[in-house]
């Protein structure tokens, strides 16, 4: 969920430690995805956007990015209403009867999946692709699973730009996508020489990095530095965690 354009800027969350957002951001998306309360819900949502507000992210990005997620909570408010079994219906539609435990159940699930999108949005997509992987080597993840992110972010927007040249290779000879086996075969080509040149690519890349003397791991010359900005937001963070975990276990909250 790496939107690069929001790593670029110069608000008080890009400033924070790199590290302290990674933790920061886990532990509010384990806490909200894990409640069954709407008011733990809301209360992360309201959470979330003001993070997002204090990282000033640009607007048309993150509403992209919402849309997105709340796509396809969409597809769970046509189904869960009716489907959810609850002892009050709110309305019918003809055999179908919608439940109001349903229609609460689908609520919970959107405060939640918009929270935890604002909050990712706010304190992780901020952060520069080799400062976090930077982060979580300094918090013990597993170095190969951190190289396979690096690649993976890195050669993601390659092969994109392979396919957009490949299907413009396809367009300048004449092809105009059709339903028929003409239509069919050409993608299974496109897609076929995709992950030929992919593979292409990726042993040449090996060869590269060979030849610069990689023997499996980045040396790291830069360290980060733990500063009064970072104690005040993690403090402010810790205590707000633990009124999210108090509300989230007292039985009384609906």
């Amino acid at each position: 969920m790496i939107y690069l354009t929001f790593a670029e800027g110069d608000s008080p969350i890009h400033r924070l430690d790199p590290r302290l957002r990674v933790i920061v951001v886990a532990v509010f998306s384990i806490l909200i995805a894990t409640t069954h309360s709407l008011t733990v819900a809301l209360c992360g949502l309201l959470l979330g956007a003001l993070l997002a507000a204090l990282a000033e992210l640009p607007n048309r990005g993150l509403l992209t990015r919402l849309l997105v997620v709340n796509g396809f909570v969409l597809f769970l408010w046509i189904f869960l209403p009716f489907s959810h079994a609850g002892e009050e219906a709110l309305f019918r539609m003809g055999r179908l009867e919608a439940t109001r435990e349903g229609v609460m159940y689908a609520t919970l699930i959107t405060l939640k999946c918009n929270a935890i999108a604002l909050a990712v949005s706010a304190l992780l997509s901020t952060i520069e692709v080799t400062a976090l992987g930077h982060a979580l080597y300094h918090l013990w993840v597993p170095e190969k699973l951190i190289h396979l992110y690096m690649f993976t972010i890195r050669y993601f927007h390659v092969i994109r730009h392979e396919y957009e040249r490949l299907a413009t290779a396809a367009k300048v000879r004449g092809f105009r996508p059709r339903v028929n086996r003409h239509t069919y075969r050409t993608y299974g080509y496109l897609v076929g020489m995709l992950l030929v040149n992919s593979l292409d690519r990726a042993e040449r890349v090996l060869a590269a990095m060979k030849c610069r003397g990689f023997l499996g791991r980045f040396y790291l010359l830069k360290h980060f530095e733990i500063r009064r900005a970072d104690v005040l937001f993690g403090t402010s963070a810790l205590i707000v965690l633990a009124v999210l975990a108090w509300l989230q276990w007292t039985p009384a909250i609906p």
